[in-house]
């Protein structure tokens, strides 16, 4: 999102698009890419796993005289407001108190968002035999239970099955045994479907004075309102007509079907992010597919301004096209894998005094939650059933710390660093205001470090640990320098970096630590960073609502944790 950070672009143009990431846009004035993403995928097609659910009951109670109940189970959503979305029925099992239900639901499992999922079962009338499952008045059988978790919960466990007490509709407690209700997901074959393609171009016009064109191909799909999603960038390749890319990947996530069309445009890279259109052609998979077995090539072509297109003599080739399944996300995640959450929290003085209702560490008394507590609640909210101790380190930063001024602290007051759940996280930092006093300037050196040290020792000792730290700030960096060297150090560890800028300051640098533009971050001793482990985003920029800052980073999240193990050919255990 931000410009390049070194003049020459050196270490810049080899990642434009991130090619195994989600999509990635230029940059404009005032643009920020992970809210942009967050509100484009909203509004026409959200990137989401398809989940299968399986259920199970035992020990239901019976209603029948004559016989035993006659279950159906039924699984809603809570959404947002409280209200209940309904999402599917099994069918009906006649005369049993542990039924097995065939009919799945399903579920779209989305990572950065809590899922609270709601399940009833009903005993159903004899009466209502023939009727359609879906047609049937819900209010007219009788309740058997209820039982509520988090989608999280289910896809977090080993086999990827969560065992529930059932309850009356009054919640759980009280003596009656309601019986017990099993859900076991399973991912969609489809869903981890990719496909490998080489791209290259030849005879590509020149869009350059004094040089040849640096081109880069940009890949987006066709969504559901017409519209086109940008899902892949391939890197530039200097001074060349005839370019010819790494092989790029598309999960089935990124591009729906192998039938649906897909715009591939080619560009003529320009420093200042205003890309020169050199042509482009609407193919599907399955027609880059074709070219590859043909061994053919495709025109690109240039759209007129009166919606015409002129064919140019460049061509698109497809060198190498392979199809395969790859490790998914939850893959990982149900094999044992976990994401360890870290917070750390500006103390500088830019804040304002916590005691002024005009703060932004202000603490309302009536609960109306301030940036910071937002950040953690909204994040910690979500991170938490993928970490199994819940045991989070916090630190604070910036602050007069017993007397001395840190600029790594530890949250919680004391010798230990970790905190016990994210209420945890929210004491500790109510705590501080108490007792640190509020100074400058803002550094994230020390803090990232710290973060790097803890990631480090993982490494060494446990693959299955991946750390996402969360930086929530108001400041401008004193200490820019020192932050791109900890940072370039840190795209080597798994760790990401997620930042939160609360406030009215000027955050362009943090969208320069951000390489969303494709130009990766550079040290001060000119190298380069691995990969892209920093995602910012400010909160004034997200109104208040529905749309959440800390979801648009957290949706970045799988991604980084899959090209991190991807690149290291770690696989999930037990493969």
């Amino acid at each position: 999102m931000g410009g390049c950070v070194s003049g020459d672009l050196k270490g810049g143009k080899q990642a434009i698009g991130g090619v195994h990431g989600r999509p990635t846009m230029n940059n404009d004035a005032g643009y920020n890419e992970a809210i942009d993403h967050f509100f484009r995928v909203r509004d026409q097609s959200p990137l989401f796993t398809p989940i299968e659910l399986s259920l199970s009951a035992s020990n239901l109670r019976n209603l029948d005289i004559l016989s035993k109940s006659d279950p159906m189970a039924v699984l809603y959503v809570k959404k947002m407001d409280g209200t209940l979305e309904e999402l599917g029925r099994t069918e009906v099992i006649l005369n049993c108190l542990n039924p097995t239900w065939i009919e799945k639901i399903n579920v779209s499992y989305q990572f950065e968002i809590v899922q609270n999922l709601v399940f009833h079962v009903y005993d159903v009338d004899t009466k209502y035999y023939n009727m359609s499952v879906k047609a049937l008045k819900l209010n007219e059988q009788d309740f058997l239970g209820e039982a509520t978790c988090v989608l999280s919960e289910i896809v977090t466990k080993r086999n990827q099955s969560l065992t529930l007490n059932l309850h009356g509709k009054n919640g759980p407690g009280g003596s009656k045994n309601f019986g017990t209700l099993t859900v076991h997901a399973e991912e969609s074959c489809l869903s981890r479907m990719a496909v490998e393609m080489k791209l290259r171009c030849s005879q590509l016009g020149n869009k350059d004075m004094f040089s040849k064109s640096d081109p880069f191909l940009r890949i987006s799909r066709l969504t559901e309102s017409g519209k086109y999603v940008p899902i892949c960038k391939t890197e530039v390749i200097n001074n060349n007509l005839n370019p010819v890319w790494r092989p790029l990947y598309l999960s089935m996530q990124q591009f729906g079907s192998k039938d649906n069309p897909l715009l591939i445009e080619c560009f003529n890279f320009n420093s200042n992010g205003n890309h020169v259109l050199i042509g482009q052609l609407h193919k599907s998979v399955s027609e880059l597919e074709k070219l590859h077995k043909e061994r053919s090539g495709a025109n690109l072509v240039f759209p007129t301004h009166r919606g015409r297109e002129k064919v140019l003599k460049g061509q698109l080739f497809v060198d190498q096209f392979i199809g395969k399944e790859q490790f998914s996300f939850l893959d990982y995640i149900s094999s044992g894998f976990e994401l360890n959450f870290m917070v750390a929290v500006d103390f500088t003085a830019s804040n304002g005094t916590p005691r002024n209702q005009d703060s932004l560490h202000y603490i309302d008394p009536s609960g109306r939650l301030n940036s910071y507590q937002k950040a953690i609640i909204e994040a910690g909210e979500v991170i938490q059933f993928y970490d199994s101790d819940r045991r989070f380190p916090a630190w604070g930063f910036g602050g007069r710390y017993g007397g001395t001024l840190s600029h790594c602290f530890n949250l919680n007051g004391t010798n230990a660093y970790e905190v016990e759940g994210v209420q945890g996280i929210m004491a500790a930092y109510a705590n501080a205001l108490h007792t640190v006093t509020l100074a400058g300037p803002t550094l994230f050196g020390p803090v990232i470090n710290t973060a790097a040290q803890l990631a480090s020792q993982a490494t060494s000792n446990d693959i299955t640990k991946y750390f996402v730290l969360l930086i929530i700030t108001d400041g401008v960096l004193t200490d820019i320098e020192e932050t791109m060297d900890a940072l370039v150090r840190a795209s080597d560890l798994p760790l990401s970096i997620l930042i939160v800028g609360v406030g009215n300051a000027d955050f362009k640098q943090m969208e320069v630590l951000d390489a969303d533009d494709g130009c990766r971050l550079e040290s001060s001793t000119g190298r380069v960073a691995t990969r892209d482990i920093v995602q910012f985003v400010p909160m004034r920029e997200v109104h208040s609502g529905q749309i959440s800052a800390v979801q648009a980073l957290l949706e970045e999240l799988p991604d980084q944790f899959l090209t991190y193990n991807r690149s290291r050919n770690i696989k999930p255990l037990h493969s």
